[in-house]
């Protein structure tokens, strides 16, 4: 058996326009479905996450800090990673994917400080630590921006 000769059991799938409720020549008419009395068989349904009148999980649970919509992502290169690149070469965020630095540049991408350079470079990024600014112009190359 292959994944694409799963289905459902015969009679198990219903089309989303079943009529419920419309006698007993239907095959689904009287209680439609429902079964008899209880809670699940009236009209109003609780609402989602209620527990019969019990304390909910949601309210049990402590509540502490919050979620900031504004935040953003950035992603951390280390100015040493820089070195796989030819001296003289443009790196820019589409490059930088190419060799395998980064594999999704999210919100941006910061050069950070951390380490040697021995090349070249003109960077073109979101950001940069002032060190890592220091560094690339030390050796003649140029950090820009975007």
């Amino acid at each position: 058996m292959n994944l694409t000769e799963l289905r459902p059991a015969d009679g198990s799938k219903q089309s989303a326009n079943f009529r419920r409720g419309r006698g007993h020549g239907s095959g689904n008419g009287k209680t439609a479905g429902k079964g008899h009395k209880g809670q699940k068989a009236r009209s109003g349904a609780t609402r989602i996450g209620f527990e019969g009148g019990q304390m909910p999980l949601y309210r049990r649970l402590p509540k502490r800090g919050f979620t900031n919509r504004n935040t953003k992502e950035i992603i951390a290169v280390n100015i040493s990673m820089l070195n796989r690149f030819e001296d003289g070469a443009d790196v820019t965020i589409e490059s930088l994917m190419e060799i395998g630095i980064i594999k999704n540049p999210k919100d941006g991408v910061k050069i950070l400080g951390n380490g040697e350079l021995t090349k070249k470079l003109n960077v073109k990024v979101n950001a940069f630590s002032e060190s890592a600014i220091e560094k690339i112009k030390a050796l003649g190359g140029n950090a820009e921006v975007i």
